[in-house]
């Protein structure tokens, strides 16, 4: 009987086994099943990715009913809330882009499912769901009806989704083994021993030489076949075609050897090639591994929240140093970084940075917050639940939701480069073979082998990525945290700075206040301090810290509107406080200067005068930004400081006041339409829509949790001085590509001018690949180190 192949999973069947549908064959009802689902929801497309992508579904009928019990379903939720809930689930049937393409459209198959992302390294799936229309229950029924059952274990459900391939170094250890024997075997040969025992068994080693190849050539290299046959099938020309071309050219031209008595073959060359392209991707992996490690576990957000101690006091704490247990206060529009209880009687937690919906969500006494919720209106208590989950923060800044439509230069360079290179390297190999065929046939198949390994452009694959991963980690223990490598190529092409001025260019800590107006009285002070106390704007927490220690008051009433001010009730007593227009109070404008106004009760009783305190290096700063960049202050603030600006700050220094958030979201814009590339420098607070809009946005943080999504990385306000070092080290990164890319490129001429001659063998070839690949690594490394430590020097 003929052997056909399921049409959706691909495997074989027999005549007498198939289930015909809709002019197709399926191996079982399964897969019929699974292409019925993707036909009636117009998702057929799915194999235009890949002939027979699927898997064949399982019988899974009650195998979850466990997930009905509620109390089980909310132990694997990362979120749930109202009637939305999300969950990550590891699937490890994912393993191509026809994969990928299924999974993150669900919501086509089932309604209820909001979204669904990918991460297909870690072969997971992050689905957002409404609860009122599907359940966790009926996602895994789904996942399963199509192909990509979910791995669930209450037991080990981390240890699950953290499951390490070893494959890579079963094959290393499989082509050592190989490699070492046969070279053992191969001695006789080298020294052309005459000796009559081994000229007897020679035949014998030969064979035995071919067997150990085998495994070698069969299991090791696979993932080399693999990898070329998709890529030749996607009518695409990856890095490994040539590879793999060379791995079989060399398989073939030393069994024909021994065939026909030629000689031994390349036998010993064939698996060292193996060997040691397979220790050059062990090398890859591990350094890809650590930068990972580098970026998901040390690079946290330089950002702190408000502990209360048992006494009642205040003190901030750096966000990974929270732990079960402690009561933490947080403040209108602060991030809560951890799930909680409430203890405040009530709250309104905005979950947008998780779910996308914006409606405050009403919580009561002794619910459950959950990390990534933003407070709305009064300040809060809560009891820690669990400790800080970074991967989970840095989660949601990388959310799909907040990313900037930016191109990524740097790789399609990379991709660029290696595609075309791969397609000359394959013209040009096989030219030179043609030429030496006419010459010396042997030489020809060695020539030949010698190019397709040693012109093989990993290393030059390799550059960007490992450049670019090693200046965030640098960047990273500078305390400058970008949310990914693609903004240091963004920070290489600015040409505007632009920065905002409160909390941005004066420090929160240092200032002198003095009040203007009537006498506040001891209950008035207290009102004022309380109101204050729920307000996380710069001005707030100076006025807050300058004003004395006074009992501990909740309002009823909190609403604070960005870029004007508050307003708190306080049984029956309302405060105001902000700007002369927000209170509809004209103060005298003989000398404007930043001001705080005060009113109880509706009636006006006098302001807050800040004398600012400019950060420590502003001048410098601003001085050697000035050779380079277009500067521009934009505030909200009044003019009344322009006079000391002008003075303090280079001529060419531009000066906007009087800015509403949605003006300064206007000014960049306006800039970007004029061809220039902007970097916005904010408080993360006021300025959220101009630090989304900037084509790099930079959010200062001095132990305050107001987090923006919008922003491209995280600056602590103890490095503001050092901003023109992290432009020009930006710079230098880029600069060490192009140089890594240079030296690339030399060691592939300088190899393929010995292996054009027939000065190079296959062996040598294979060593000198992943050396060229650890001589990349090593140079990038050396030089974004030596360019951290050089501009560092000229910054101080």
């Amino acid at each position: 009987m003929d052997a056909k192949n399921c049409f959706h999973c691909g495997n074989e069947m027999v005549d007498n086994e198939a289930i015909y549908f809709d002019e197709k064959e399926f191996c079982c009802n399964g897969c019929k099943t699974v292409y019925e689902i993707f036909s009636q929801n117009d998702l057929t497309c799915y194999y235009d990715f890949e002939n027979a992508p699927g898997v064949t579904p399982q019988d899974i009928i009650g195998k979850y009913d466990f997930l009905d019990d509620e109390k089980i379903s909310s132990k694997l939720l990362d979120f749930q809330e109202a009637n939305t809930s999300i969950v990550s689930l590891y699937i490890p049937h994912i393993h191509c882009s026809s994969c990928i393409w299924i999974l993150e459209n669900l919501q086509k198959l089932q309604e209820g499912i909001t979204t669904s992302q990918v991460n297909f390294p870690e072969k997971k799936v992050r689905i957002t769901f409404n609860t009122s229309l599907t359940s966790l229950k009926e996602i895994t029924y789904l996942l399963s009806s199509i192909g990509y059952e979910p791995y669930i274990s209450l037991e080990n459900f981390d240890s699950g989704k953290k499951n390490v391939d070893r494959s890579l170094i079963y094959k290393l250890g499989v082509a050592f083994f190989c490699f070492g024997n046969i070279m053992l075997l191969s001695f006789p040969e080298y020294f052309e021993v005459e000796e009559y025992w081994i000229n007897q068994y020679r035949g014998f080693f030969r064979w035995l030489i071919f067997a150990l190849s085998l495994p070698s050539f069969l299991y090791s290299a696979s993932d080399y076949y693999v990898s070329a046959y998709k890529s030749l099938k996607s009518k695409l020309l990856n890095i490994d075609i040539p590879i793999a071309l060379g791995i079989i050219v060399m398989f073939v031209r030393s069994t024909i050897d021994i065939v026909f008595n030629f000689g031994q073959g390349f036998f010993d060359s064939l698996t060292g090639l193996v060997f040691f392209m397979l220790l050059g991707k062990l090398f890859q992996q591990k350094t890809y591994n650590f930068l990972s490690f580098e970026r998901d576990y040390k690079s946290y957000f330089p950002i702190a929240i408000t502990k209360l101690n048992a006494d009642g006091s205040e003190a901030p704490i750096q966000i990974y140093d929270i732990e079960k247990g402690d009561r933490l206060l947080i403040r209108n529009q602060e991030l809560l970084p951890v799930d909680g209880v409430l203890i405040s009687e009530k709250a309104a937690i905005d979950y947008s940075f998780v779910t996308g919906e914006a409606v405050p969500i009403e919580k009561k006494s002794g619910d459950k917050v959950f990390a990534g919720g933003k407070l709305n209106g009064k300040n809060i208590e809560i009891e820690v639940l669990y400790t800080v989950s970074q991967s989970y923060l840095t989660q949601l800044w990388s959310n799909d939701v907040f990313q900037k439509k930016i191109e990524q230069k740097h790789k399609t360079i990379t991709d660029q480069v290696s595609r075309y290179f791969t397609s000359i390297l394959l013209v040009f190999a096989f030219s030179v073979f043609v030429f030496w065929l006419f010459i010396d046939v042997t030489t020809a198949f060695n020539v030949l082998t010698a190019i397709l390994i040693v012109a093989c452009p990993c290393a030059l694959a390799l550059t960007a990525p490992f450049t670019l991963g090693n200046v965030l980690r640098i960047m990273g223990k500078q305390k400058m945290y970008l949310k990914n490598a693609v903004v240091i190529e963004q920070l290489a092409k600015v040409d505007t700075v632009v920065f905002d001025k409160t909390g941005t260019i004066t420090t929160n800590k240092k200032t002198s206040i003095t009040y203007e107006g009537n006498t506040l009285k001891q209950e008035e002070i207290g009102l004022l301090k309380n109101t204050l106390r729920g307000s996380n704007h710069p001005l707030s927490r100076r006025l807050y810290d300058f004003l004395p220690q006074v009992e501990k008051v909740v309002p009823s009433h909190f609403e604070e509107i960005i870029g004007k001010g508050i307003e708190a009730t306080f049984n029956n007593q309302i405060v105001k406080l902000g700007s002369s227009d927000y209170l509809e109070h004209i103060s005298e404008n003989t000398h404007k200067k930043t001001k705080v106004h005060i009113a109880i009760n509706g009636i006006y009783k006098g302001s807050f005068i800040f004398n600012n305190q400019y950060r420590k290096g502003l001048e410098e700063l601003f001085e050697s930004l000035s050779k380079s960049y277009s500067l521009t202050i934009l505030s909200g603030d009044n003019d009344g400081e322009r006079k000391i600006l002008e003075k303090m700050l280079p001529e060419n220094t531009q000066f906007i006041f009087n800015q509403k958030p949605e003006q300064k979201l206007q000014y960049i814009e306006n800039l970007q339409k004029e061809g220039k590339y902007v970097m916005m420098v904010g408080d993360g607070l006021n300025d959220a829509g101009a630090l989304a809009q900037s084509n790099v946005g930079i959010s200062i943080s001095e132990n305050v949790n107001v987090f923006s999504p919008a922003c491209d990385g995280i600056m602590d306000a103890s490095e503001f001085s050092n901003i023109h070092y992290y432009l020009q080290y930006a710079k230098s990164a880029m600069r060490t590509i192009y140089m890594s890319f240079g030296l690339s490129l030399l060691y592939n001429l300088i190899g393929l001018s010995f292996a054009v001659s027939g000065n190079l063998s296959p062996l040598v070839a294979a060593i000198i690949m992943p050396l060229s690949s650890i001589t990349i690594v090593s140079f990038v490394t050396v030089m974004s180190n030596y360019y951290a430590r050089k501009n560092r020097k000229m910054a101080l």
